[in-house]
């Protein structure tokens, strides 16, 4: 799959772009942040190192077709406020899976769903994508809210899936099917 790199998607209060080299600082402070990482497959991260080789890895995600990992903002030069991703993505069946995050600092705004909404259209009108997946800690009941007030729906449990931190963790399983979505 092609990802442009200039792509700019927005909605009402917020513009959503492709993860920039200079977002490191900013990609850290979340990442770093134990709250954030609560219900994360891996630790909150340690080492500002550690977002600017994610943000390498993520370019070239991008250039690769793989991945798509969006920056979310106030406005085009706006700090980074949180991410969008899309992943594992199948072409022939025309699916794929999401993850997001936000800044403790933006939470409780409504800014994820409003990104997520955006960024799910863009999946499946612009990309042509027949259904999205995402896989939360079902503990993380905002999160479970976010993706049910767009329309996804619980399709199962994945009992111990995780182990970060040496804690063991389920995911629940969220898909979306386009013809499904609410507008």
């Amino acid at each position: 799959m092609y990802f442009d790199s200039t792509l700019q998607l927005r909605s009402p209060r917020l513009v959503l772009s492709p993860i920039r080299a200079s977002d490191g600082a900013a990609l850290f402070a979340i990442q770093s942040d134990p709250a954030v990482m609560r219900y994360w497959n891996h630790p909150a991260w340690t080492d500002i190192q550690q977002a600017y080789a994610q943000i390498l890895d993520d370019l070239a995600a991008l250039r690769a077709g793989t991945q798509l990992k969006l920056g979310i903002r106030e406005h085009a030069d706006a700090p980074l406020l949180g991410i969008c991703v899309v992943f594992a993505i199948d072409a022939d069946a025309r699916r794929a899976e999401i993850g997001y995050h936000l800044s403790p600092l933006a939470q409780g705004k409504g800014y994820m769903g409003e990104a997520l909404r955006c960024f799910v259209d863009h999946l499946f009108d612009d990309r042509g994508l027949r259904r999205l997946e995402a896989e939360i800690d079902p503990r993380n009941a905002p999160s479970a809210r976010v993706l049910e007030r767009i329309g996804f729906q619980r399709e199962g449990l994945l009992r111990e899936r995780w182990c970060v931190g040496g804690e063991l963790s389920d995911s629940a399983l969220y898909g979306l099917l386009a013809r499904e979505r609410g507008r």
